[in-house]
């Protein structure tokens, strides 16, 4: 049994992307068990404060999350074609102190998904992350994309993802990400 910490990159209440995660959450696989991560209580990063008081409390929280799970999952929404800086934040932190990123990141299993209520799908945002994932010496997973395009139509109101179509991808997306986490080669 593999353990994803799912994180959105959106604070959003009606969040497609929180909601996609809890799509995501209901259709993994028997073999695969999201738990959610939460940035909500990150602050700005400043050096300054890093230096006098150390890593806030909700940061060696979530670093703790991911440094013991088998993998992680990245709901990015895009904004002006890039990655969402509530999240980029959120990572710039947990990468603090820099010793700690082969212990948080080393080598872990990191797939991104998105979901917009445009027609791009998130195709750059996932793109942007990248470097980023590269950097911190992850194993992202290539194995699969899954861009949800005009998401205010495929969830109801509750938040619920109501479009068959992308909850069967969603279903293949993470059957397929729950392989390679559980292949150390990837």
């Amino acid at each position: 049994m593999a353990t994803v910490v799912a994180i959105s990159g959106s604070l959003r209440k009606g969040s497609f992307n929180s909601a996609l995660l809890r799509a995501a959450a209901e259709l993994a696989p028997d073999d695969l068990v999201l738990v959610e991560g939460s940035i909500a209580a990150i602050p700005l990063y400043d050096g300054d404060l890093e230096a006098r008081e150390g890593l806030p409390p909700a940061v060696v929280e979530l670093k703790a999350q991911i440094a013991a799970a088998d993998g992680l999952l990245l709901a990015t929404p895009e904004y002006n074609q890039s990655f969402p800086g509530v999240l980029k934040n959120a990572i710039d932190w947990l990468s603090r102190p820099p010793a700690d990123v082969p212990r948080v990141f080393g080598g872990k299993a990191v797939a991104v998904i998105g979901a917009t209520p445009g027609p791009g799908g998130t195709r750059l945002a996932q793109a942007a992350w990248l470097p980023v994932l590269r950097a911190l010496g992850t194993r992202p997973w290539f194995g699969k994309q899954l861009h949800v395009s005009g998401a205010a139509s495929l969830f109801d109101g509750e938040g619920g993802l109501v479009d068959e179509r992308t909850r069967a991808q969603l279903a293949e997306y993470l059957r397929g990400f729950a392989r390679f986490v559980a292949s150390p080669s990837g």
